[in-house]
Protein backbone atom coordinates (compact mmCIF):
# COMPACT_ATOMS: atom_id res chain seq x y z
CA UNK A 1 0.00 0.00 0.00
CA UNK A 2 1.73 3.75 -0.69
CA UNK A 3 2.50 5.17 2.24
CA UNK A 4 1.76 8.96 3.49
CA UNK A 5 3.94 11.32 4.85
CA UNK A 6 3.51 15.15 5.63
CA UNK A 7 6.41 17.65 5.87
CA UNK A 8 5.77 20.38 8.42
CA UNK A 9 2.15 21.07 7.93
CA UNK A 10 2.99 22.06 4.66
CA UNK A 11 2.66 19.43 1.87
CA UNK A 12 1.09 16.06 2.41
CA UNK A 13 1.98 13.31 -0.55
CA UNK A 14 1.85 9.61 -1.25
CA UNK A 15 4.56 7.65 -2.23
CA UNK A 16 4.78 3.89 -3.87
CA UNK A 17 7.31 2.01 -5.60
CA UNK A 18 11.16 1.93 -6.38
CA UNK A 19 13.07 2.67 -9.34
CA UNK A 20 13.51 6.29 -11.09
CA UNK A 21 11.66 8.70 -9.16
CA UNK A 22 8.52 10.70 -11.08
CA UNK A 23 6.99 13.24 -9.24
CA UNK A 24 3.20 13.67 -10.70
CA UNK A 25 1.27 17.22 -10.11
CA UNK A 26 -2.48 17.30 -10.36
CA UNK A 27 -4.60 20.43 -11.98
CA UNK A 28 -6.67 22.00 -11.33
CA UNK A 29 -8.83 22.04 -9.13
CA UNK A 30 -7.82 18.67 -8.12
CA UNK A 31 -5.59 16.65 -5.67
CA UNK A 32 -3.38 14.41 -5.41
CA UNK A 33 -6.47 11.66 -6.06
CA UNK A 34 -6.36 12.31 -9.77
CA UNK A 35 -2.81 10.03 -10.07
CA UNK A 36 -4.48 7.17 -8.02
CA UNK A 37 -3.88 4.87 -10.76
CA UNK A 38 -0.59 5.85 -11.66
CA UNK A 39 0.74 5.06 -8.05
CA UNK A 40 -0.76 1.61 -8.21
CA UNK A 41 0.53 1.19 -12.64
CA UNK A 42 3.98 2.64 -12.39
CA UNK A 43 4.87 1.52 -9.23
CA UNK A 44 6.83 -1.54 -10.54
CA UNK A 45 9.12 0.58 -12.34
CA UNK A 46 9.68 4.05 -10.72
CA UNK A 47 9.33 5.72 -7.11
CA UNK A 48 5.88 7.57 -7.42
CA UNK A 49 5.32 10.92 -5.53
CA UNK A 50 2.13 12.38 -5.75
CA UNK A 51 1.32 15.47 -3.31
CA UNK A 52 -1.50 17.62 -2.60
CA UNK A 53 -0.54 21.36 -3.94
CA UNK A 54 -1.27 24.34 -0.46
CA UNK A 55 -4.99 24.46 -0.37
CA UNK A 56 -6.24 20.95 -1.89
CA UNK A 57 -6.75 17.34 -0.55
CA UNK A 58 -4.63 17.03 2.93
CA UNK A 59 -2.45 19.82 2.10
CA UNK A 60 -3.06 23.22 3.94
CA UNK A 61 -3.36 26.47 2.49
CA UNK A 62 0.20 28.45 2.24
CA UNK A 63 0.16 31.72 4.06
CA UNK A 64 2.28 32.92 1.49
CA UNK A 65 1.86 34.94 -2.08
CA UNK A 66 0.96 32.34 -4.63
CA UNK A 67 2.41 31.65 -7.71
CA UNK A 68 3.52 28.94 -10.20
CA UNK A 69 7.11 29.39 -9.03
CA UNK A 70 6.21 28.96 -4.84
CA UNK A 71 3.92 25.61 -5.98
CA UNK A 72 7.65 24.17 -8.00
CA UNK A 73 10.09 24.89 -4.88
CA UNK A 74 6.61 23.64 -2.54
CA UNK A 75 7.01 20.09 -4.90
CA UNK A 76 10.93 20.43 -4.86
CA UNK A 77 10.63 20.12 -0.97
CA UNK A 78 9.00 16.62 -0.95
CA UNK A 79 12.44 15.59 -2.78
CA UNK A 80 14.51 17.40 -0.06
CA UNK A 81 12.64 15.90 2.42
CA UNK A 82 13.08 12.46 1.37
CA UNK A 83 16.79 13.15 -0.06
CA UNK A 84 16.10 12.26 -3.45
CA UNK A 85 18.54 14.89 -5.16
CA UNK A 86 19.19 13.17 -8.28
CA UNK A 87 17.62 14.27 -11.05
CA UNK A 88 13.90 13.35 -11.19
CA UNK A 89 10.98 13.11 -13.94
CA UNK A 90 8.29 15.91 -13.15
CA UNK A 91 5.22 15.34 -14.75
CA UNK A 92 2.31 18.02 -14.49
CA UNK A 93 -1.39 18.01 -15.90
CA UNK A 94 -3.06 21.47 -16.72
CA UNK A 95 -1.69 23.72 -14.06
CA UNK A 96 0.38 21.38 -13.10
CA UNK A 97 1.88 21.56 -16.35
CA UNK A 98 2.24 25.22 -15.91
CA UNK A 99 4.19 24.22 -12.67
CA UNK A 100 6.52 21.33 -14.15
CA UNK A 101 7.61 23.76 -16.80
CA UNK A 102 7.89 26.49 -13.75
CA UNK A 103 10.40 23.48 -12.05
CA UNK A 104 12.64 23.31 -15.20
CA UNK A 105 13.38 26.78 -15.02
CA UNK A 106 14.27 26.85 -11.79
CA UNK A 107 16.04 23.76 -10.88
CA UNK A 108 17.09 22.85 -14.30
CA UNK A 109 20.02 20.41 -12.85
CA UNK A 110 17.29 18.11 -10.55
CA UNK A 111 14.70 17.48 -13.90
CA UNK A 112 16.28 14.31 -15.99
CA UNK A 113 12.72 14.32 -17.89
CA UNK A 114 9.51 16.33 -17.98
CA UNK A 115 5.55 15.06 -18.77
CA UNK A 116 3.30 17.59 -19.96
CA UNK A 117 -0.03 16.82 -20.03
CA UNK A 118 -3.25 18.48 -21.01
CA UNK A 119 -0.65 21.95 -20.76
CA UNK A 120 0.41 24.94 -22.49
CA UNK A 121 3.44 26.81 -22.45
CA UNK A 122 1.87 30.50 -22.94
CA UNK A 123 0.44 32.74 -20.54
CA UNK A 124 -3.03 33.77 -19.87
CA UNK A 125 -4.47 36.32 -22.71
CA UNK A 126 -5.50 39.84 -21.29
CA UNK A 127 -9.40 38.60 -21.59
CA UNK A 128 -8.30 35.04 -19.83
CA UNK A 129 -7.09 37.04 -17.08
CA UNK A 130 -10.48 38.95 -16.88
CA UNK A 131 -11.87 36.17 -16.39
CA UNK A 132 -9.98 34.65 -13.96
CA UNK A 133 -10.41 37.61 -11.58
CA UNK A 134 -14.05 37.24 -12.57
CA UNK A 135 -13.84 33.53 -10.84
CA UNK A 136 -12.12 35.01 -8.12
CA UNK A 137 -14.89 37.58 -7.20
CA UNK A 138 -17.35 34.18 -7.71
CA UNK A 139 -15.65 32.12 -5.31
CA UNK A 140 -15.22 34.98 -2.48
CA UNK A 141 -18.98 34.85 -2.96
CA UNK A 142 -20.52 31.32 -3.40
CA UNK A 143 -17.56 29.26 -2.65
CA UNK A 144 -15.82 26.67 -5.26
CA UNK A 145 -18.87 25.57 -6.42
CA UNK A 146 -18.54 27.76 -8.70
CA UNK A 147 -15.72 26.50 -10.77
CA UNK A 148 -16.27 22.85 -10.06
CA UNK A 149 -19.88 22.91 -11.41
CA UNK A 150 -18.86 24.88 -14.17
CA UNK A 151 -15.48 22.97 -15.12
CA UNK A 152 -17.34 19.58 -14.69
CA UNK A 153 -19.18 19.43 -18.21
CA UNK A 154 -15.79 20.38 -19.77
CA UNK A 155 -13.24 18.05 -18.65
CA UNK A 156 -13.54 14.54 -19.98
CA UNK A 157 -14.23 13.25 -23.83
CA UNK A 158 -17.86 13.89 -24.51
CA UNK A 159 -17.68 9.91 -25.00
CA UNK A 160 -16.40 9.46 -21.70
CA UNK A 161 -19.11 11.04 -19.98
CA UNK A 162 -21.63 8.83 -22.18
CA UNK A 163 -19.52 4.95 -21.83
CA UNK A 164 -17.51 5.88 -18.81
CA UNK A 165 -19.71 6.85 -15.68
CA UNK A 166 -17.72 5.52 -13.08
CA UNK A 167 -15.24 7.41 -14.53
CA UNK A 168 -17.33 10.36 -14.46
CA UNK A 169 -18.43 9.66 -10.91
CA UNK A 170 -14.63 9.67 -9.96
CA UNK A 171 -13.84 12.96 -11.10
CA UNK A 172 -16.86 14.60 -8.95
CA UNK A 173 -15.22 13.06 -5.84
CA UNK A 174 -11.58 14.62 -7.00
CA UNK A 175 -12.93 18.06 -7.67
CA UNK A 176 -14.17 17.50 -3.76
CA UNK A 177 -10.99 17.79 -2.23
CA UNK A 178 -10.62 22.19 -3.24
CA UNK A 179 -10.91 24.31 -0.72
CA UNK A 180 -11.65 28.15 -1.33
CA UNK A 181 -8.38 29.32 0.25
CA UNK A 182 -7.03 26.53 -2.37
CA UNK A 183 -8.94 27.69 -5.35
CA UNK A 184 -8.13 31.67 -4.59
CA UNK A 185 -4.44 31.09 -4.77
CA UNK A 186 -4.40 28.49 -7.66
CA UNK A 187 -6.87 30.96 -9.79
CA UNK A 188 -4.19 33.89 -8.96
CA UNK A 189 -1.24 31.62 -9.52
CA UNK A 190 -2.40 31.09 -12.39
CA UNK A 191 -3.49 34.20 -13.60
CA UNK A 192 -0.32 36.04 -13.42
CA UNK A 193 2.39 32.96 -14.42
CA UNK A 194 5.24 33.69 -16.80
CA UNK A 195 4.87 33.02 -20.37
CA UNK A 196 6.72 30.08 -20.97
CA UNK A 197 6.75 29.98 -24.70
CA UNK A 198 10.70 31.79 -24.53
CA UNK A 199 11.53 28.87 -22.52
CA UNK A 200 10.67 25.57 -24.09
CA UNK A 201 13.20 26.02 -27.28
CA UNK A 202 15.74 25.79 -24.36
CA UNK A 203 14.41 22.29 -22.52
CA UNK A 204 17.34 20.23 -23.33
CA UNK A 205 15.54 17.14 -21.29
CA UNK A 206 13.55 14.46 -22.84
CA UNK A 207 9.90 16.02 -22.48
CA UNK A 208 6.83 13.76 -23.17
CA UNK A 209 3.58 15.54 -23.89
CA UNK A 210 0.49 13.87 -23.54
CA UNK A 211 -2.83 15.46 -24.32
CA UNK A 212 -6.66 14.39 -25.18
CA UNK A 213 -7.90 15.08 -28.97
CA UNK A 214 -11.23 16.02 -27.51
CA UNK A 215 -9.59 18.52 -24.64
CA UNK A 216 -12.49 21.22 -24.77
CA UNK A 217 -10.09 23.24 -21.99
CA UNK A 218 -6.73 23.12 -23.29
CA UNK A 219 -7.39 22.94 -27.57
CA UNK A 220 -4.67 19.81 -28.65
CA UNK A 221 -3.02 22.73 -30.84
CA UNK A 222 -1.20 23.71 -27.70
CA UNK A 223 0.33 20.51 -27.50
CA UNK A 224 1.43 20.84 -30.68
CA UNK A 225 2.65 23.66 -30.69
CA UNK A 226 4.95 22.74 -27.79
CA UNK A 227 6.24 19.65 -29.70
CA UNK A 228 7.30 21.62 -32.38
CA UNK A 229 9.73 24.09 -29.90
CA UNK A 230 11.18 21.30 -27.67
CA UNK A 231 13.84 20.14 -28.75
CA UNK A 232 13.50 16.16 -27.32
CA UNK A 233 9.95 15.30 -27.00
CA UNK A 234 7.77 12.90 -27.91
CA UNK A 235 3.85 13.93 -28.64
CA UNK A 236 0.95 11.78 -28.06
CA UNK A 237 -2.53 12.80 -28.86
CA UNK A 238 -5.07 10.61 -27.41
CA UNK A 239 -8.23 9.32 -28.95
CA UNK A 240 -11.61 9.57 -26.83
CA UNK A 241 -10.10 11.93 -24.23
CA UNK A 242 -10.59 15.49 -23.15
CA UNK A 243 -9.04 17.14 -20.54
CA UNK A 244 -8.19 14.17 -18.12
CA UNK A 245 -6.39 11.42 -20.43
CA UNK A 246 -4.56 9.29 -17.33
CA UNK A 247 -8.18 8.76 -15.94
CA UNK A 248 -10.33 8.58 -19.20
CA UNK A 249 -7.53 6.17 -21.26
CA UNK A 250 -5.48 4.87 -18.25
CA UNK A 251 -3.74 1.72 -20.03
CA UNK A 252 -2.62 3.98 -23.05
CA UNK A 253 -1.64 6.71 -20.89
CA UNK A 254 0.59 4.51 -18.64
CA UNK A 255 1.96 2.65 -21.47
CA UNK A 256 3.31 6.22 -22.72
CA UNK A 257 4.60 6.53 -20.20
CA UNK A 258 6.14 3.55 -18.80
CA UNK A 259 8.00 3.66 -22.27
CA UNK A 260 9.05 6.99 -21.50
CA UNK A 261 10.27 5.87 -18.18
CA UNK A 262 12.39 3.07 -19.88
CA UNK A 263 14.01 4.76 -22.14
CA UNK A 264 15.71 6.88 -19.39
CA UNK A 265 17.17 4.29 -17.80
Amino acid sequence: MPSKEEITLTVHFEESGAGIPILLIHGFPFYRRLWSGQLESLSGIAHVLVPDLPGFGDSPASLGAPSVDQYAEDCLAVLDALNIMEPVVIGGLSMGGYIALAAARLFPLRVRGLILCSTRSGADSTEAKAGRDKTIAQVKESGTSVVTDGMYPKLLSPETYQAKPAVAAELKEIMKGATVEGVLAALTAMRDRPDSTSLVPNLHMPTLIIHGKDDQVIPPTEAEAMAKAIPHNDLHIMDQAGHLPNLEQPEEFDRVVKKFLANLL
